[in-house]
């Protein structure tokens, strides 16, 4: 893989879980990152610090992402750090509780979608004119196998708001392509070593799910993290539009 040394990153709900992983690896590879977060400032300040010991460039801003206000919380930050941006990761979101459609309240809707792909939407919008500064930029999307196949029981909302951000990436491709931006999805299925499946999911439906997995295991967030820095790379310069699943084999698309 090609390095990412001293391209521009910000990554969304980077200081822990999955968005951990992320900014490690872009890290790794050279890249200057910017760790967004909402509610985890010490995890992502001992991030910053880690990467900053390593030798690397590393940054923290808090900001919640919900709204529109927040999104340009984060574009000023990066227009007075560099100017422009080379790769955004919105990795932000999050099931939030799980709740049948018979149960769900307006504010828990308004919630889930505000969380995740209100704040795709929100953050993409403000940064375009940084992604286009770059003239080479990508961006790489948080979906998930819910939004592929409706997810568990309890989850709909999270899944209506991860199959959208499937469409909201396709579309995006198409409309930033002129700028030589590139807009790609990854959609982790079971991924454990994050809060989200020790909050959302018992240990009996963990194994159940892993059980019914061709590779045999769950994944991790360096699985994901990978990938994200994969399609963020120079060597996909072609790859546009597309979504790579990480399922271990339970869906194919």
């Amino acid at each position: 893989m090609n390095s990412l040394k001293g391209k521009k990153a910000l990554v969304t709900g980077g200081g822990s879980g999955i968005g951990k992983a992320i900014v490690k690896e872009l890290a790794s590879q050279g890249a200057e990152v910017l760790i967004h977060y909402h509610k985890s400032r010490e995890s992502a300040e001992r991030l910053a610090h880690e990467i900053q010991a390593a030798g690397g460039s590393s940054d923290i801003i808090q900001a919640d992402l919900s709204t529109s206000a927040g999104a340009q919380v984060l574009a000023e930050a990066v227009a007075k750090k560099w100017g422009l941006l080379d790769i955004l990761v919105n990795n932000a979101g999050d099931l939030v509780a799980r709740h049948a459609l018979e149960e769900v309240e307006d504010d828990f809707y308004r919630t889930v979608i505000a969380v995740n792909l209100d704040s795709a939407v929100f953050v993409t919008r403000a940064m375009i004119p940084y992604l286009r500064k770059s003239g080479t930029s990508s961006i790489v999307n948080m979906a998930s196998l819910a939004g592929r196949k409706g997810g568990h029981s309890g989850s709909v909302i999270y899944s209506i708001a991860k199959g959208a951000i499937l469409t909201l990436t396709r579309s995006l491709s198409t409309e930033l392509a002129p700028y030589g931006i590139r807009v790609n999805a990854v959609a982790p299925g079971l991924i454990l070593g994050s809060s989200f499946h020790e909050i959302h999911t018992t240990e009996e439906s963990k194994q159940a799910t892993i059980r019914g997995i061709p590779l045999g295991r769950a994944g991790t967030c360096e699985d994901v993290a990978r990938a994200v820095a994969f399609l963020a790379s120079e060597y996909n310069g072609f790859i546009t539009g597309a979504t790579l699943d990480i399922n271990g084999g339970v869906y194919m698309a």
